[in-house]
């Protein structure tokens, strides 16, 4: 059973490599395009930012947290959320394919349906997106006032590797749950752009109910809110215990899990639109 899964998997991931890759091709033909979309991702991403500069004009901290600390959460959920969605973001089109119909064209291709969807119209101009929020975590290491040890510097790409497998748990369980809504691209949207966005700001800003809630039951807090306060040497607004900052492989792994139950079985539950 095991070497079966293995086998599942690597056909997979070669599936997706040919078509993203096909993809890829396609944009680097037009090479101008390319770099100007990209700036313009890069642009409108970075207007996020520029709004949180904003507020600290006014403003000397947020939620007790300075503008280095808040450039650090940012950083930290705009780069993982940003390789998440140049990974597998074109998962929220699947409402679209089951629609109008097309989904059966991949189910008939012998290649797994998961990997179709996700390199489908690969957008390498989503690297935008990827360096904005990375330039934005290096300026923010320059300017937090924290006491570096082995474990702190290790722990941070784990953040982000762990932070990318969470929103991509979320994303395929978003387009698991679009097998039955058909048009919830938007609901999809607001845990997954919404969810970054919450990120980006400190967890002492919003109501304890919320943050159980992001912690608890959608764990999107372990994307950056657990790891990064002891990064910082902060309390965590509910008392957990400091042990929870190395919890994000384990969580990244479990919503992976959860979310490929879902899609097996949403994917079970699809009836064709027999057109």
């Amino acid at each position: 059973m095991a070497e079966g899964r293995a086998e599942r998997l690597a056909e997979g991931v070669r599936a997706y490599r040919l078509i993203a890759g096909m993809w890829v091709r396609s944009t680097m033909a037009y090479r101008a395009s390319f770099a100007m979309t990209t700036f313009g991702n890069f642009a409108a991403t970075f207007l996020d930012f520029v709004a949180i500069m904003l507020m600290f004009s006014r403003v000397d901290a947020l939620g007790g947290y300075p503008l280095p600390e808040v450039a650090f959460l940012y950083g930290l959920s705009a780069a993982s959320f940003g390789l998440a969605d140049l990974l597998i973001g074109s998962m929220e089109r699947l409402g679209r394919r089951v629609r109008d119909g097309t989904l059966d064209t991949l189910l008939v291709r012998p290649a797994p349906v998961l990997a179709q969807v996700a390199a489908d119209r690969f957008a390498l101009r989503r690297l935008g997106r990827v360096v904005q929020g990375a330039l934005v975590l290096g300026w923010s290491l320059t300017r937090v006032d924290v006491g570096w040890t082995a474990e702190r510097l290790l722990l941070m790409p784990v953040m982000v590797v762990s932070g990318c497998g969470i929103f991509c748990a979320v994303f395929v369980a978003g387009a698991a749950f679009q097998f039955v809504a058909q048009d919830a691209s938007e609901v999809q949207n607001a845990f997954t752009y919404g969810g970054t966005t919450l990120l980006q700001y400190p967890p002492t800003v919003f109501a304890k109910e919320l943050v159980r809630g992001v912690t608890f039951v959608l764990p999107l807090a372990f994307v950056n809110w657990l790891p990064a306060t002891y990064v910082l040497g902060r309390p965590y607004p509910l008392g957990l215990p400091l042990w929870l900052a190395w919890a994000p492989p384990l969580v990244a792994v479990g919503c992976c899990a959860l979310a490929g139950l879902a899609w097996r079985t949403g994917l079970r539950s699809y009836r064709s639109t027999g057109s």
